[in-house]
């Protein structure tokens, strides 16, 4: 999923003396508007919307509880998530990305149901990676949000093309990597080898885990001074230095790989759906892989979890609705409608037996680690994003710059 606006982390942030928060009042349950069954206040994000009715009719007409789901457009989630935290009226249920439950948790904002999911099979933790379990999430056995989609990272490459350049298979290795990408961008003006977008505060970090390292220290605190991080940075910065990667900042992974402009990526199973939609006439000349690798192969293991907001006057009903979600026929209907990957064991087998493709995603989520659980990674992870672009398109000094990112990361963390 996409990745919630830094603004958003500063005002959850801020506002974290709201640990008393009751967001929705007191009470029981709320009834719906006719004055019938309980109602549900569900808020998710982007275009989510009109799938999430789909896959709950069932729901509502089994128990009676209905729901008004609120599909929150990208642009104003900002605005919805500060104003739900600094005003305590927020919905019931609500969707949060994984880099966001460590924000959101240290400002008391989600609701804890550790009791109330125990009455349902679906949401027993052993369905679920390991990656996402309440250990690996919040450091204890507390369950303040369950799994719901699954995203990773995974090499989309064009095989036709990497053909015609004597490239027979993908690469595999970061040196693979390397001279694939390089010999791609030598076919001639506007032609690159690897697309890498400037904005994603994910990729660095990825290629320190394949470093062999870690951007978080034995001591818990964020540690962008090692040496696996400046292996990962020389990677990254280094397919901007031979010409292999665009510096535009307003390139189209999408159209690139379409295109042939740029023939490999590093992207999740969202680019897959695009494709097949935008130029179904490709179909047999790209192909997926896991990634190449270093020391490791590992991977960014992203999505969203859903969580009942804190105060919540309806939280059973809240659980019963995350249970549904749950559900592997649902997480299935889910991903068939959205291209999202499911979180349960279950349905994901079903679909990877479906789609080589797929096969490759739940690989490499074998492999995958959720971004840092720590507050404020999210800001200190868009000024790693920045620091790395301003290295590569104004030219900055690369010591010079990432010693102003150590120090802009450590003033983050003391306000947390």
């Amino acid at each position: 999923m996409k990745r919630l606006q830094s603004t958003a982390v500063a005002a959850l942030a801020t506002t974290g003396l709201l640990l008393g928060l009751t967001a929705c009042g007191g009470g029981d349950e709320t009834p719906a508007a006719d004055g019938g069954s309980t109602e549900l206040r569900v808020w998710v994000m982007g275009d989510a919307g009109k799938t999430l009715t789909e896959v709950t009719k069932d729901f509502t007409a089994e128990t009676g509880i209905t729901l008004k789901i609120d599909g929150i457009p990208w642009e104003n989630v900002n605005d919805r998530l500060t104003t739900a935290v600094a005003s305590g009226d927020g919905p019931d249920v609500v969707q949060v990305g994984l880099s966001l439950l460590p924000t959101f948790a240290d400002a008391g904002v989600l609701e804890d149901i550790t009791e109330q999911v125990k009455a349902y099979p679906e949401l027993d933790p052993s369905n679920f990676p390991d990656a996402v379990s309440p250990q690996a999430l919040t450091g204890t056995d507390a369950v303040t949000s369950v799994p719901w989609v699954s995203d990773t990272r995974i090499l989309f490459y064009r095989t036709d093309i990497l053909g015609e350049a004597g490239i027979s298979a993908a690469p595999t290795t970061w040196d693979e990597m390397r001279s694939a990408a390089k010999t791609l961008a030598a076919r001639g003006d506007g032609q690159y080898g690897y697309y890498i977008p400037l904005w994603d505060n994910t990729l660095p970090v990825q290629y320190t885990w394949q470093a062999g390292g870690d951007v978080i220290g034995a001591d818990g605190a964020i540690d962008l001074d090692t040496p696996a991080f400046g292996a990962a940075v020389d990677h990254w910065t280094g397919f901007f230095a031979d010409g292999s990667a665009p510096t535009a900042s307003d390139w189209d992974q999408t159209q690139g790989f379409i295109s042939g402009a740029t023939p490999m990526v590093v992207s999740g199973p969202y680019l897959a759906r695009a494709i097949d939609e935008a130029a179904p006439e490709l179909e047999g000349k790209w192909d997926v892989a896991t990634l190449p690798t270093n020391v490791t192969g590992t991977s960014l293991f992203a999505g969203s979890n859903l969580a009942v907001w804190k105060g919540s006057k309806n939280v059973d009903a809240a659980v019963k609705l995350l249970a549904h979600l749950a559900d592997p026929e649902v997480q299935v209907a889910w991903y068939e409608a959205m291209s999202e990957l499911p979180t349960t064991a279950d349905a994901l087998e079903t679909v990877a037996a479906a789609d080589p493709k797929v096969k490759v995603y739940a690989d490499q989520l074998a492999d995958a680690r959720t971004v840092p659980m720590v507050p404020g990674w999210d800001l200190a992870a868009n000024e790693m994003a920045t620091a790395l672009t301003d290295i590569v398109t104004t030219g900055a000094d690369r010591d010079s710059r990432l010693a102003q990112l150590r120090d802009k990361v450590a003033e983050i963390e003391k306000n947390y």
